[in-house]
């Protein structure tokens, strides 16, 4: 997850902050190891990233990206149950936890670094792109993986 983060990063001037690929990590975790290994992937993988890209984010990014990773794996497998369509339902549980993460960053922007809220919004979209490619990149490859090996999935 590490690697994934600053492997390729765009910096956010208006927070400091910067974009990056790690989200993709999160979401296949997730997906296909559920909310534990998903919470753990997200949490401290992330934090691991800040602490030393932008530390500031560091410990909001443990809570936010652990809770991210959580929600992703628990909605999957709640969704999974009931939906006959399981592509369906990685969607579903990735967008609402990167949504959790958008509005995670969006509130400790403001709350706890102190930032004004054009400074949050200009984040946003940036944060909005990164959950987007992870979705596109992380649910076919959870597909996939889950296909080649079906024991994952016990």
């Amino acid at each position: 997850m590490c690697v994934a983060t600053v492997i390729f990063v765009i910096s956010i001037p208006a927070t400091f902050g910067y974009f990056n690929l790690g989200e993709t990590v999160i979401y296949i975790a997730a997906l296909l190891f559920g909310p534990y290994v998903g919470a753990i992937s997200g949490g401290i993988g992330a934090s691991a990233a800040d602490i030393m890209l932008a530390p500031q984010f560091a410990l909001g990014t443990l809570v936010i990206k652990g809770l991210e990773g959580a929600i992703i794996g628990f909605l999957k497998i709640k969704l999974a149950r009931s939906a006959a369509n399981q592509i369906l339902s990685a969607i579903a549980a990735t967008v609402i936890g990167g949504l959790e993460m958008v509005a995670g960053y969006f509130l400790y922007e403001q709350i706890v670094l102190g930032y004004s809220m054009a400074a949050a919004l200009a984040e946003v979209p940036f944060n909005i792109v990164q959950m987007l490619i992870g979705i596109i990149v992380a649910v076919p490859i959870a597909g996939i993986v889950s296909i080649v090996f079906p024991q994952l999935k016990s």
